[in-house]
C-alpha cells in the first residue's frame, strides 16, 4: 500500500481542507491543564471550523469536554506513537468541518473516553447532559470479554437502535472511522484488510444512506488502496498523469485542460445571461475515476472531474440547466432531475452532461449552496434535528419513500430497526445487515391505502407484502400490480402500485420457493422463521406458482408397487407411523378419480403424483421406486386449473362467476399478459368434492371466449 493511502493529510489536501498537524497537537495536548478562561490551543482548529457553520456557538462546553477527555486519555498513546487524545481531536475536527452542531462536537471528544478510561456514563450525563451521554453510550464498543466474537456484529447493533432514536449516533462513528482508517497502515496487514472489509460492507453504504458523501467518498478511496492495491496504483498513476501541468517553456504549455476550458465557457454563459452562478471544477475522486475507467475503458481528458455550478436558489438551478442546454449541445442520456425527486439520503441536484466549444464533454451537477451543503454533509448538515430550532437554516427534507416526514429516521432506517429484531442470532444479523446495505438503490411502489413503501431494486411482491403486513403476508396468494393480478414473484418498480392479497385462511403459510424472491431482510427472516418452525417439509398452501392442498382427500397406502404385502392403511392424522403422512403434489394435483402413484420424500412422507405428471417419469429415470397407493372416500380437494382464452372485456369477471356457480373457492389466481389476442388464466380452487371436478370443467369452458381449460402440469424439483 502506498504512503498516500495511510497519510491522514493526503485525502484532507484533496478536499482543500487545512492541513492539520497531529503530532503538533499531540505535544499541545500534553502541556496540560489551561486556564478556565480561555480555549485550549489544542482544539483551535476545531473551534475555528466550528464558528464558521456556527458563529454563536457556545465554545465553553467543548473546553469543559476537551479538558475531561484530555485528563482522561492522558498517558495512552496509539499504535501511530501519539498521544491518544489526537484521535477524539481529529474525530472532532471531521466533524466540525461538515458543519455539526455543539452537543455532537462535545460527544465526539468523549467518545472513547467511557470505553477506554474510568470515566463513567453517569459522570458524562452529570457533567454535560442526557443527550451528550446517550451520544457517547451508542458509539462505546461492547466488551470482547462478555460477547467474545459476537461482540462486533453486536456492537453494530446497539449503533443501529440508537442511531434509530438519534442519528448523531452514527455520525460520530463514520468520522471515528474515517480517522481510523487515515492510520490505519500502523496495523498488520491482515488486521488492515479485515478493518477495511467491514467498513466496505457497512461503513460506507451508512455513509451514503445518511448522505453523508464528504466521509463516504473518503473512505471508499482508503478502502480501494487496502483490498484492491493494484488498481488504486494505476488509478493514482493515471490521474497524477492528468494532472501534471507541462512546462511553461515548452510547446505543450499552450495545450489548456479541456474541463478547464468548459468551465471557462460555463461562466461566460451564465454571465451574458445574467444568473449569478459560481462555476468549480469538482475532482473525482480516485474510486469514481476507476468506476469511470471501467465503464468506458479509456479515460477522455474530462473524466477525471466534473463541473459544479452553485446558485442561489431552486429557481436558479432551471434558470441555468435551461441556458447550458440551449448554448451547448445536451448529452440527453446524462440528465436527472433530483431536486424534483430528492434521493432517499436527501440528496438535491441537476444532473446533466453537455458537450463543449471542442468537442469534450463535460458532466455538470447544479445546486443550490444549500443543497452542496446537504450533498456533502447529509444530516449532519442538519445541525441539531431534535431542536425546535436548530440555527442551521436547514430545512427537513422529505424522504423520497415519503414513510416519514423526519428525515433523521428514513424509511430504510426504520425497516432495518424492524427487520433486526427478527435476528437474535448475531451471525444472521451480521450476514443480514451486510446484505440489506449492498442494495445500491430504492425504488418506491405506492400501496392502494395511500401509503407508499420503500423497497431495495429488484424487489418482488413477497418483499410488498411482508413490508406493509408483517407475518400476516405468510397467507399471500397473490397481488395486484397496477390493478392487475400478478404473482407473487413479479418483480416491482419504481412507481408501481401494489396490493397484496391475503388468504382468509390465516393458518397457512410461504411456500420455500419464496425465498428466491424475497429481497429484502424482513422477508427473508419471516419466510426462514416460519419454514423453520414447520420441519415437516410442507410446502405453504399459497406457493408464488403452485399450490397444495392442506385438506386432501384421503388416501390409502397399499405398500409397494403392486400393491400387495402390507395391509391398506388410511393417511389422516390417526397415523401410527409418522412417516406414513400422506401429501398430493402441487405440480399436477390429483383428486379422486385419478389415477395416481406416490414417491416417499425428505422426512418419510410420501408425495402423490397422476401417473401422467412429468415428475413421475423422472422419479423413475434416477431409480425412484414408486408406492402404490389407492383414493379412500373423497372429500373437499384443491386443484389447479388453466383457462386458455380470447382477451376481452369482462373476461376474468365471467370465468369468476362460474366458478363460483360451481360451488369452488378461488384460492389464487393468475393473468398472464395477453400475447396475440390470448389470455391464459390459472386458477388454484377449492372444491367441496372432487366428484364435481368434470362439471366445473365444463362451465369454464362454456364461457364465451375460453376455448379450453385443463389441469395444471407444473414442473417439479426431483
Amino acid at each position: 500500500m502506498s504512503a498516500e493511502a495511510t497519510d491522514p493529510d493526503v485525502p484532507v489536501r484533496r478536499r482543500g481542507r487545512p492541513r492539520i498537524d497531529l503530532r503538533r497537537l499531540g505535544r499541545v495536548a500534553l502541556l496540560g491543564p489551561v486556564s478556565r478562561d480561555r480555549l485550549p490551543d489544542a482544539i483551535g482548529h476545531v473551534a475555528e471550523a466550528h464558528r464558521a457553520h456556527h458563529p454563536d456557538a457556545d465554545l465553553s462546553v467543548l473546553h469543559r469536554a476537551y479538558v475531561l477527555a484530555e485528563s482522561s486519555h492522558r498517558g495512552q498513546m496509539r499504535k501511530s506513537g501519539e498521544p491518544y487524545i489526537t484521535h477524539p481531536l481529529a474525530v472532532t475536527l471531521i466533524l466540525a468541518e461538515l458543519g455539526a452542531e455543539t452537543t455532537t462536537l462535545t460527544a465526539s471528544l468523549l467518545h472513547d473516553t467511557v470505553e477506554d478510561t474510568d470515566v463513567t456514563l453517569d459522570q458524562v450525563r452529570e457533567q454535560f447532559g442526557k443527550e451528550v451521554c446517550y451520544l457517547v453510550d451508542g458509539v462505546t464498543k461492547l466488551e470482547k470479554v462478555d460477547y467474545g466474537a459476537a461482540a462486533e456484529p453486536e456492537t453494530f447493533r446497539k449503533m443501529l437502535v440508537a442511531t434509530g432514536d438519534d442519528v448523531r449516533v452514527m455520525s460520530i462513528k463514520l468520522a471515528d472511522r474515517l480517522h481510523n482508517m487515515r492510520t490505519l497502515g500502523v496495523m498488520r496487514p491482515e488486521k488492515q484488510v479485515r478493518i477495511a472489509k467491514v467498513t466496505r460492507d457497512v461503513l460506507i453504504p451508512l455513509a451514503e444512506r445518511l448522505g453523508v458523501q464528504a466521509l463516504k467518498t473518503e473512505l471508499e478511496d482508503l478502502v480501494f488502496a487496502i483490498l484492491r492495491p493494484e488498481e488504486y496504483e494505476h488509478t493514482r498513476a493515471l490521474i497524477a498523469a492528468a494532472s501534471a501541468r507541462p512546462d511553461s517553456s515548452s510547446a505543450a504549455a499552450a495545450v489548456r485542460d479541456p474541463l478547464a476550458a468548459v468551465a471557462e465557457s460555463v461562466a461566460t454563459v451564465l454571465r451574458e445571461a445574467d444568473i449569478p452562478a459560481e462555476v468549480l471544477i469538482r475532482p473525482r475522486h480516485f474510486v469514481s475515476v476507476h468506476r469511470v475507467r471501467i465503464k468506458r475503458g479509456e479515460l477522455r481528458g474530462t473524466d477525471f472531474g466534473r463541473l459544479l455550478v452553485l446558485v442561489g436558489d431552486d429557481a436558479d438551478c432551471y434558470a441555468v440547466l435551461g441556458e447550458l442546454h440551449t448554448c451547448f449541445t445536451p448529452v440527453v442520456s446524462e440528465f436527472k432531475d433530483f431536486i424534483a425527486a430528492p434521493k432517499f439520503n436527501l440528496y438535491q441536484s441537476l444532473h446533466t452532461a453537455v458537450v463543449g466549444p471542442d468537442g469534450a464533454v463535460a458532466e455538470v451537477l447544479i445546486r443550490t449552496h444549500r443543497m452542496h451543503k446537504v450533498a456533502e454533509a447529509g444530516v449532519i448538515a442538519l445541525g441539531n434535528p431534535y431542536a425546535a430550532d436548530s440555527g442551521s437554516g436547514t430545512q427537513a427534507v422529505e424522504p423520497a419513500d415519503g414513510e416519514r416526514a423526519d428525515p433523521t429516521r428514513p424509511g430504510w432506517l426504520s425497516r432495518l430497526l424492524q427487520w433486526q429484531q427478527s435476528a437474535p442470532d448475531p451471525d444472521t444479523f451480521w450476514t443480514t445487515l451486510r446484505a440489506d446495505l449492498a442494495q445500491d438503490r430504492e425504488i418506491t411502489v405506492f400501496r392502494t391505502d395511500g401509503g407508499t413503501l420503500g423497497l431495495p431494486a429488484g424487489a418482488s411482491c413477497v418483499d410488498a407484502a411482508y413490508a406493509q403486513y408483517g407475518e400476516e403476508a405468510h397467507s399471500c396468494i397473490g397481488a395486484r400490480v397496477n390493478g392487475r393480478l400478478a404473482t407473487l414473484g413479479t418483480v416491482l418498480s419504481d412507481g408501481d402500485t401494489v396490493q397484496p392479497l391475503l388468504a382468509e385462511d390465516s393458518a397457512s403459510g410461504p411456500s420455500p420457493d419464496w425465498l428466491d424472491h424475497a429481497r429484502t431482510p424482513a422477508a427473508r427472516i419471516a419466510i426462514t422463521g416460519w419454514l423453520d418452525a414447520h420441519p415437516e417439509g410442507t410446502r405453504g398452501a399459497h406457493s408464488s406458482s403452485t399450490a397444495e392442498p392442506r385438506s386432501e382427500p384421503q388416501l390409502q397406502e397399499t405398500g409397494g408397487p403392486g400393491g400387495g404385502g402390507a395391509e391398506p392403511r388410511t393417511a389422516s392424522a390417526v397415523v401410527d407411523r409418522p412417516d406414513a403422512d400422506v401429501r398430493l403434489a402441487g405440480c399436477c394435483t390429483p383428486v379422486p378419480p385419478d389415477a395416481v402413484t406416490g414417491f416417499v420424500v425428505r422426512g418419510g412422507a410420501v408425495t402423490v403424483h397422476r401417473l401422467e405428471c412429468s415428475t413421475v417419469s423422472r422419479m423413475r429415470s434416477v431409480g425412484r421406486v414408486p408406492v402404490g397407493v389407492s383414493w379412500g372416500d373423497a372429500v373437499g380437494c384443491r386443484v389447479t386449473l388453466v383457462a386458455e382464452s380470447f382477451g376481452r372485456a369482462r373476461l376474468l369477471a365471467d370465468l369468476t362467476e362460474a366458478i363460483a356457480t360451481a360451488d369452488a373457492a378461488i384460492i389464487s389466481a393468475t393473468v398472464e399478459p395477453p400475447s396475440e389476442q390470448r389470455v391464459r388464466h390459472t386458477y388454484t380452487l377449492q372444491l367441496a368434492d372432487a366428484a364435481g371436478l368434470p362439471a366445473l370443467i365444463r362451465a369454464m369452458r362454456d364461457v364465451p371466449g375460453v376455448y379450453d381449460v385443463s389441469r395444471a402440469q407444473h414442473p417439479a424439483v426431483v
